[in-house]
């Protein structure tokens, strides 16, 4: 893994936590207990804080970023943010999947028990409810319900799983 110190800040990675060899924290980076990092994920901290909520998971070829003096990112509790998604400036709830592709831009807010779909765009500002988000921009698909939550939630948990296979 590559970790830079940039501007006094140096990423914090939590206990139980794996970070790919390649994988790139810089800067203003906090990752929670029990989470991972995959292959090629970058969270570049430099212009806004990065959070990873414990038990959550970044993976392959993911981004997260942020905007100067605009956003920052800040991923709750049991997330899972698909392989080449970006969530640039965004706060997201627990028990979310943003989908393989998808992009959540600035100071969009992403509710507890939502799934963003694969390639899906999250326009910025905006305030999503409980549900299942698709398309360009992305729409309201199905409304949030205990199963949706669930789903999300059992994919981060799946995580805690495989990372173990890469520790």
């Amino acid at each position: 893994m590559l970790q830079k110190t940039l501007n006094g800040k140096t990423p914090s990675i939590g206990e139980g936590s794996f970070v790919a060899e390649n994988a790139t924290l810089t800067g203003d980076v906090t990752i929670g207990r029990n989470c991972s990092i995959w292959y090629g994920a970058v969270l570049r901290g430099d212009v806004g804080a990065i959070r990873v909520g414990d038990n959550s998971n970044v993976q392959d070829g993911a981004v997260l970023h942020g905007t100067l003096g605009v956003s920052e990112t800040i991923l709750g509790e049991y997330v899972s943010v698909g392989h080449n998604a970006v969530v640039h400036g965004a706060r997201i709830g627990n028990d979310v999947l943003v989908g393989m592709g998808a992009v959540i831009m600035d100071n969009a807010v992403v509710p507890d028990g939502t799934v963003i779909a694969a390639g899906a765009v999250v326009l910025a500002n905006s305030i999503l409810e409980p549900g299942i988000y698709a398309g360009v921009p992305a729409k309201k698909v199905k409304e949030g319900s205990e199963k949706i939550t669930r789903m999300a939630h059992d994919n981060a948990a799946g995580y805690l799983e495989y990372k173990e296979w890469h520790r």
